[in-house]
C-alpha cells in the first residue's frame, strides 16, 4: 500500500471530518472554559485629555500611561505593590478581581481578563474615582500601623552591616544615632540577624546576647523589628519536618517541595493556605515577641513571582500566596512590606522597592509614593534615604554628600522617613547638619502627618497626592516633582545636583512659603533653594 492509500483521518467523507472537528473544538473549549483560561476583553477608548493610571507602583514614573505600555498582572514581574485598578482624571475606573494584562495605544487601552472587566463612572474627577473605587473595595476601617513609624524616624541597619548583622554593630549603629542628635525611633534588624532561611532563632556567634541587646535599645527609646522572609532552607531541621508534616508550596506535580531561586540562592516557600504552614510561621514570630521582646517585623519577599508555578494545599493562585503574607502582617502593627497584591485599606506600612544611590532613583519616588496612595495604599514609606542598594555605598567615593542631603529632605514630607547608611558616617559637617534640619522641619509637620494618616484609615484618603488630586483638570496630571501633603501643603523637594533653585507650579489661590512670604497661584514661579532649603507652601485660601 503507498502512502497514498494509506488510511488517514483526511481520507474520511468531508462531512463526517467536518463533524468530528466540531466536536473536537467544542471539547477544546470546554477544557479551556473549565480550565479558567478564557480570556475576555475590554477596550477603554480615551476621552479628550484623559490621563490614565495603574496600580504597577515600582512603574508609577511612567505614568500617566502612554502609548506602547503593556504589562502582565498574571506573571506580576514586579518588585512592589500591585493592585488590578485603572483610574483616570475624568472620573472613569476599572477594578478586576483577578490579575489582567493589559497595552496601551495611540487612542484606547486594551485588556485581556478573566471574568467580567467593566469600565465605570464616579463623577468627573480623579479623586471622586478614587473615593469610590476606596469605598467599594478597599478595606479601610479606621486601622493603621503602628504611630511610630510615623511619628520617629526609622532607622534599618541594612546598608551599614549588610549580611554582617551582629549585636555590638547594631548597638554601635543605633548609639551613633542618638549621640549625633537624632531622635531615637524604629530600628529595623535586616538580613543575616538569624541562624537560617526559616530557622528564625538569634545567630548565637553574631547575637551573644540578644535579649540584652533589646533591653538596652527599648531603654534608649527604640522599637525594634526583625527581617523575616517566607523561606526555609533546604537542608535544616525546619524544612525537614515541614516537608513531612505540611505546610510547604509543592512543585507542579505535588510530589515534593517547590525549590525558588531568590536573591539569597534556592529555597523552599512557606504555604500559608495549609493550616500548617500559617500556624508555624505565626508561632515563630509570636515566639521571638515573647522570647525577646521584639517589637515588629519586616515581611520581605513575599513577591508573587516567587510563588508562580507552586502547587498549594488550598489550591490557590500565587497572588493569593502574597495576600495571605500580607494579612498574615496585619497581626503585628509594626510591619514593613515591598510586595502587596490586593490588600488596600489594611494597616500595613508598604515601602516603595529598592532605589538605587543616584539622581534618577530619587526622581521616582514623588510619583512612585503617589501612586501607591491612589491604589489604596497610604501608609507608605519611600525606601531608604540615599537609597537601598549597599553596593552604592561600598566605596565612599562614590557617595554623592549632596543626594542624600536632597533624599532626606524629599522624606521628610512624606508618611515615613528611613534612614539606612548612617550620614554621619559619610557626610561633612554641612551635609550632615542639613540632614538633621531636615529631620527637625519633619517633627513640626508630624500632626498633620498623623491626622492625615487618621482620615486614610476611616475614608483611604491618600497622605499624599498627585498635583491632579487635588486641583483637577488645570494641566498638571504630568507634574511628578511636586506633591500635595494633605490638601493645603505643596512640596517641591529639589531633585537635581548642584541646582540652588527650582521652578515651582502654584495653583490657583495664595500660598504662603516657608519664610511667610505670600504668592499668588495661578502661575509658576523660580524659587531659590540651597542646600539647606526644601521648597513648601502653604495654601491660605483658594
Amino acid at each position: 500500500m503507498n502512502n497514498l492509500s494509506k488510511p488517514s483521518f483526511f481520507n474520511i467523507h468531508s462531512s463526517i471530518r467536518l463533524h468530528v472537528m466540531r466536536i473536537f473544538c467544542l471539547i477544546i473549549g470546554l477544557v479551556i472554559t473549565l480550565s479558567g483560561y478564557s480570556q475576555d476583553k475590554t477596550e477603554i477608548t480615551f476621552q479628550k485629555d484623559e490621563a490614565w493610571f495603574v496600580g504597577i507602583i515600582d512603574q508609577g514614573h511612567l505614568m500617566p500611561l502612554l502609548k506602547d505600555f503593556s504589562f502582565d498582572m498574571t506573571k506580576a514581574n514586579t518588585y512592589n505593590q500591585l493592585q488590578p485598578l485603572f483610574i483616570s482624571n475624568k472620573g472613569r475606573y476599572v477594578f478586576t478581581e483577578n490579575p489582567v494584562d493589559f497595552s496601551v495605544n495611540a487612542s484606547n487601552i486594551e485588556i485581556n481578563g478573566k471574568g467580567n472587566v467593566k469600565v465605570q463612572t464616579a463623577g468627573k474627577t480623579l479623586k471622586e474615582a478614587y473615593r469610590e473605587v476606596a469605598s467599594k473595595q478597599f478595606s479601610f476601617k479606621g486601622q493603621f500601623p503602628h504611630p511610630e513609624l510615623f511619628q520617629k524616624p526609622q532607622y534599618n541597619t541594612w546598608i551599614e552591616l549588610t549580611y554582617n548583622q551582629n549585636q555590638k554593630d547594631v548597638l554601635h549603629y543605633a548609639q551613633s544615632m542618638l549621640k549625633n542628635g537624632m531622635p531615637p525611633g524604629v530600628i529595623m534588624i535586616d538580613d543575616t540577624w538569624q541562624h537560617d532561611y526559616g530557622v528564625w532563632e538569634f545567630d548565637a556567634n553574631k547575637f551573644p546576647d540578644p535579649k540584652a541587646m533589646m533591653d538596652t535599645l527599648h531603654n534608649q527609646g527604640f522599637k525594634v523589628m526583625l527581617w523575616v522572609c517566607p523561606f526555609v532552607s533546604a537542608d535544616s531541621r525546619e524544612y525537614r519536618q515541614l516537608a513531612q508534616e505540611g505546610g510547604l508550596l509543592l512543585n507542579g506535580q505535588g510530589s515534593k517541595p517547590m525549590m525558588v531561586e531568590w536573591w539569597n540562592g534556592m529555597s523552599a516557600v512557606i504555604d500559608l493556605s495549609h493550616p500548617n504552614g500559617s500556624k508555624w510561621f505565626q508561632a515563630i514570630l509570636d515566639y521571638l515577641q515573647t522570647r525577646y521582646g521584639v517589637d515588629g517585623f519586616k515581611f520581605d519577599a513575599g513577591d508573587i513571582r516567587f510563588y508562580n508555578d507552586a502547587k498549594s494545599y488550598g489550591n490557590i493562585s500565587s497572588h493569593d500566596q502574597s495576600m495571605l503574607f500580607n494579612k498574615l502582617g496585619v497581626n503585628y502593627p509594626l510591619n514593613e512590606f515591598r510586595a502587596a497584591w490586593k490588600v488596600g485599606g489594611e494597616p500595613l506600612a508598604q515601602r516603595l522597592a529598592d532605589k538605587a544611590h543616584n539622581w534618577d532613583d530619587l526622581r521616582k519616588l514623588i510619583p512612585q509614593i503617589t501612586l501607591q496612595g491612589l491604589m489604596g495604599y497610604p501608609f507608605s514609606c519611600p525606601d531608604m534615604i540615599g537609597g537601598g542598594e549597599f553596593g552604592s555605598f561600598l566605596d565612599l567615593k562614590q557617595i554623592d554628600q549632596e543626594l542624600i542631603v536632597r533624599s532626606a529632605q524629599c522624606h521628610a514630607f512624606m508618611p515615613m522617613m528611613q534612614f539606612s547608611v548612617n550620614p554621619f558616617r559619610i557626610l561633612d559637617a554641612r551635609h550632615a547638619k542639613a540632614v538633621k534640619e531636615a529631620v527637625a522641619l519633619r517633627q513640626k509637620f508630624v500632626p498633620i502627618i498623623m491626622d492625615l494618616v487618621k482620615a486614610a484609615a476611616q475614608t483611604g484618603e491618600p497622605i499624599v497626592r498627585m498635583m491632579e488630586y487635588e486641583f483637577p483638570h488645570q494641566g498638571y496630571t504630568k507634574i511628578k516633582d511636586q506633591f500635595m501633603l494633605g490638601n493645603n501643603v505643596l512640596v517641591a523637594p529639589i531633585l537635581e545636583k548642584g541646582v540652588t533653585s527650582r521652578k515651582v507650579v502654584l495653583p490657583k489661590g495664595q500660598w504662603r512659603d516657608q519664610k511667610g512670604k505670600t504668592w499668588k497661584g495661578n502661575r509658576t514661579i523660580d524659587f531659590p533653594a540651597n542646600l539647606e532649603t526644601i521648597p513648601f507652601f502653604t495654601l491660605l485660601g483658594k
